[in-house]
């Protein structure tokens, strides 16, 4: 629906489509002033200060071109859509270079200006909403739910800036906790979809068999068990954004399909005939480096390169630790919210623990452990006691442990072997834990730990 706060400026020399036209784009909500030419219109744009303007291309005095260029010099954020007969439509062409949204054809077709305009309208308020962010990240070091000030990340937020008014696949990897959904759900509240569904799922966190269900749904006695018919997660996306984490996760067959969704824009659920269309936006995340993930075959290439519009690399915490004062701080004050707290800040001596802690499970782990620190302190400050002993006790890395010795003559699947071990000391045992420092899916880590375990069997058994 039309915001009436838009205002429009029609630009026409023949006065009836002039009145027409303003009329017209009245009756659909929009505020709507009229100019005759393009110098009358410049005059127009500062006592009426539209923020779209409807211009013909050819007019005395001043044209739609020059129109146009008049207004790019005073960095005017106007945005301009021309009016062109069809002898024209090389010269409109040429306007979109200079910085036109679109042109239209004469005569107008009323239900293709409703529609561009209506576009034009999700495209301001998305333009809108990143100035907000880029003042907030001056002024408070965020991006939207993103924090950070750090070179990295302000990569990152740039990207995000690019590719969040597209629908176009977006690829985000980096290593378990730097806050890949977080990216996603930011790119998608910063979209035109922003009212439409954001649908997250993690791609190992299904097993294999239900996995394509999961996706593309399912119809009733598809399967054993599929006592009913079911949607999948593109049907509930659908208008709107999916998420799909560890991609690289996804058998070949399930990104077979995928692939031919992202193409088609059709699917069908499993055990069904009807071709299901629809209009999802797919942001794809895995905690592997994408190109050594096609290498070792776990990621097909063509659904590679059709993911990888966007590539947006997540940096490690510890390669950000700029950013520690301002995640501290908002989590300080999350946590003081929900816990009833009035923690103000860090001593500097925990502080300076916390600095030099290596974060293996980056932002996540951070977030945890602030978490803690608040619900164990009783003052206005986080101390060095309040941090998780592990936290406390652990030196910056430095020569590998003792423990992580690798010898000449050590296969790669023993050295690995010795890290999932030391890990799973480290972290008392506990497999999430472990295969977030370890950078892998909880999945990955069990299948692992199984074959470890069918390997000893076998050496015993001989």
């Amino acid at each position: 629906m039309s915001n009436p706060a838009e205002r429009v400026l029609i630009v026409e020399d023949e006065p009836s489509t002039r009145l027409g036209l303003t009329e017209l784009v009245r009756t659909w909500g929009f505020a709507a002033e009229s100019a005759a030419d393009g110098e009358e219109a410049l005059h127009s744009v500062t006592s009426f200060r539209p923020s779209i303007i409807i211009s013909d291309l050819v007019m005395p005095r001043m044209g739609g071109l020059d129109l146009l260029k008049a207004l790019k010099a005073d960095d005017s954020e106007c945005t301009v859509v021309l009016l062109t007969a069809q002898g024209s439509v090389e010269t409109a062409v040429e306007a979109i270079k200079e910085g036109a949204y679109d042109y239209l054809t004469k005569p107008i077709e009323p239900q293709r200006l409703k529609i561009l305009l209506d576009k034009i309208v999700e495209r301001q308020d998305t333009l809108r909403e990143v100035k907000t962010l880029r003042r907030q990240l001056r002024e408070q070091g965020s991006f939207g739910s993103m924090i950070g000030n750090s070179a990295s990340m302000r990569k990152v937020y740039q990207i995000v800036e690019q590719a969040a008014p597209t629908s176009a696949s977006v690829l985000i990897w980096g290593e378990s906790g730097t806050g890949k959904e977080l990216v996603a759900k930011t790119i998608h509240q910063l979209s035109p979809r922003a009212q439409q569904p954001f649908v997250p799922i993690n791609c190992a966190a299904i097993p294999e068999t239900l996995l394509e269900s999961e996706i593309f749904g399912h119809e009733k006695g598809a399967f054993t068990g599929a006592t009913d018919r079911r949607e999948g997660c593109f049907e509930l996306a659908d208008r709107g954004t999916l998420f799909l984490d560890e991609i690289a996760e996804m058998t070949p067959a399930t990104q077979v399909k995928l692939l031919r969704v992202l193409q088609e824009r059709t699917f069908r659920r499993l055990g069904g005939r009807n071709e299901q269309t629809v209009d999802v936006r797919v942001i794809a995340a895995t905690n592997v480096v994408p190109g050594d993930a096609v290498k070792s075959g776990k990621l097909r290439e063509d659904l590679y390169y059709r993911l990888h519009v966007f590539a947006i690399e997540l940096p490690p915490l510890r390669q950000r630790k700029d950013d520690l004062p301002l995640l501290i701080q908002s989590f300080i004050t999350e946590f003081n919210s929900r816990n009833n707290k009035r923690v103000s800040a860090v001593e500097p001596a925990a502080m300076k623990v916390l600095e030099q802690y290596h974060w293996p499970g980056n932002v996540r782990e951070l977030r945890n452990v602030v978490e803690r620190a608040v619900i164990l302190s009783s003052g206005e400050f986080l101390e060095s006691k309040h941090l998780p002993p592990y936290v406390a006790e652990t030196p910056a890395p430095a020569a590998p442990a003792g423990g992580m010795a690798l010898t000449p003559g050590m296969t790669v699947e023993e050295a690995e072997n010795r890290l999932i071990l030391l890990t799973l000391d480290h972290a008392r045992g506990n497999k999430t834990r472990a295969a977030e420092i370890l950078g892998i899916s909880l999945k990955t880590l069990h299948n692992k730990l199984n074959k470890m375990r069918g390997r000893v069997a076998a050496e015993e058994s001989v």
